[in-house]
């Protein structure tokens, strides 16, 4: 079955069940599609940046790094043989 066929029986599905709904639900509904739809569109605003790893911060690099090492915690522990 291609992709598009599918869809469409989906589509029918869903619009057999909502057809006897409300209209307030079919509008919450409508509503609720439609956040989604803005919520991908913000999701995809740069994804250059997150393609890289980079990440938005109002500190330097080398201070990034002195936090870093400043936090590790060496523990090793050796065990008598």
């Amino acid at each position: 079955m291609e992709t598009t066929n599918i869809n469409t029986i989906f589509i029918e599905n869903y619009l057999g069940l909502i057809r006897n709904l409300s209209p307030e639900i079919k509008l919450d509904i409508i509503e609720k599609i439609s956040n989604t739809l803005i919520g991908d569109f913000k999701k995809k605003k740069n994804p250059i940046n997150e393609s890289f790893g980079a990440w938005s911060s109002t500190k330097t690099a080398d201070e990034i790094i002195n936090e870093l090492r400043d936090n590790r915690n060496f523990n090793r522990e050796i065990e008598p043989l």
